[in-house]
């Protein structure tokens, strides 16, 4: 028996808190390690060193790298409180945040990439939509009944680009500012958000 798994069976708040520990070393190195290697480069036997850990301890708490990302990619999206907006203003406030934080945060990227790829990215991919990005559509939207159809439809534009651009990096895509960009999609989210219903 190693020394990381008499760790882990120890009985009582002890075994407890170094399972904890553990855990949280787990998740800490996992989110360089993505950050830095993206997930198809990144390995569970680099994250483990990083974590300074034997591999099966890693598989034991997350049981594959799909479900390591999935627990170590928390993305908070800081989305901007649209009802402070004048309303006309929402599309590009909305796209111009989401076009900083993927030239921000390659933990996006590599999330984006995993969730048009496995089912463990697609469930994150949903969580972040559920829980962040669907509250913000009700604040503009005329008919909250509506807000997830509008919310879901800002999404096409919002992942699309990010596909386009920082996944597959379509050249003509890649080539546009960020001002080009904006004029380009702020229009149509504004429409999705805000516009009666068709």
């Amino acid at each position: 028996m190693t020394g990381n798994e008499r760790t882990e069976t120890d009985s009582g708040g002890g075994g407890r808190r170094r399972s904890e520990t553990t855990r949280t070393a787990i998740l800490a190195a996992a989110r360089e390690r993505f950050a830095a290697d993206g997930y198809e480069r990144a390995t569970i036997r680099a994250i483990a060193k990083d974590a300074n850990i034997d591999p099966s301890m890693v598989m034991r708490y997350y049981g594959n790298k799909e479900g390591l990302f999935a627990a170590a990619v928390s993305v908070d999206l800081k989305l901007p409180d649209l009802s402070r907006l004048p309303r006309g203003e929402v599309g590009e406030a909305l796209v111009l945040h989401f076009l900083h934080l993927w030239e921000e945060n390659e933990v996006l990227t590599a999330l984006l990439r995993v969730g048009v790829t496995n089912q463990a990215g697609a469930e994150r991919m949903q969580d972040i939509f559920r829980e962040q990005l669907l509250p913000v559509a009700r604040q503009v939207c005329p008919d909250p009944e509506q807000s997830p159809v509008r919310a879901a439809l800002s999404a096409t534009q919002l992942l699309g680009l990010a596909l386009t651009r920082y996944v597959l990096r379509l050249p003509p895509a890649v080539a546009l500012r960020v001002e080009e960009v904006v004029a380009w999609l702020a229009p149509t989210v504004q429409r999705y958000l805000t516009a009666p219903n068709p």
